[in-house]
């Protein structure tokens, strides 16, 4: 029996998927989750996942930051995103951080079970289109996604304020926290990305966010 994990903040792509699914497995479990924090639950409860179908821009995902806190918790997790991009240097970013697939959401449900198959028997899926257009992870970009594995994910939501401008008092209130809180956060913060002012910080943020929105 094949058992997956569909995480995706969009109840009824959920519903589309698992029903494309079950018309190309015969046995399959699904479990799903349409945040960040309720995919982390729902690995941490299962550690027999067959494979995690992931949305970059779900709730607490912070596009990359989902990926790569998933990837060094769950490191033999095989991950595909689920995605409405098929641009070339998203999936090179997802592939290099350590998705082993980058699937569309308007493929066909053949071609979508087609691809889950070839990544659970661990090989890379990405588009035809995109395929010998991939760039390798530079080295920066591989040092970065090791810091941002430390951090938790409300230490993420923190930097992700801190790079959309906010204030303490601001991210404290946004977050339901004390800003003594949200101080002890952003000196985690700086330790962990090895940065010593917000504006260090917020630049590698910036190298988190994707270009393309994708869903």
């Amino acid at each position: 029996m094949a058992k997956f994990l569909i995480a995706d903040d969009h109840p009824l792509f959920r519903e589309a998927l698992q029903g494309a699914l079950a018309n190309h497995y015969e046995q399959l479990q699904l479990r799903e989750a349409g945040d960040l924090d309720a995919t982390l639950a729902a690995l941490a409860d299962d550690d027999d996942l067959d494979l995690l179908l992931l949305d970059l821009h779900m709730p607490g995902s912070g596009d990359l930051y989902g990926l790569i806190r998933i990837r060094d918790t769950y490191p033999m997790l095989p991950i595909a995103i689920i995605s409405g991009s098929d641009d070339p240097a998203v999936v090179a970013k997802c592939i290099g951080f350590g998705a082993l697939g980058f699937i569309p959401k308007s493929l066909p449900s053949a071609q979508i079970a087609e691809a889950i198959n070839i990544i659970m028997q661990g090989d890379v899926w990405v588009p035809e289109a995109v395929r010998g257009r991939l760039d390798n992870l530079s080295h920066d970009d591989q040092e970065l996604a090791r810091k941002v594995a430390d951090l938790t994910p409300q230490q993420y939501r923190v930097l992700f304020l801190l790079h959309e401008g906010l204030l303490n008092k601001q991210i404290a209130y946004q977050l339901a926290i004390t800003e003594a809180t949200v101080k002890a956060h952003i000196t985690a913060i700086f330790r962990k990305l090895g940065v010593y002012n917000r504006t260090q910080a917020v630049l590698l943020a910036e190298r988190l966010q994707l270009e393309t929105p994708i869903s």
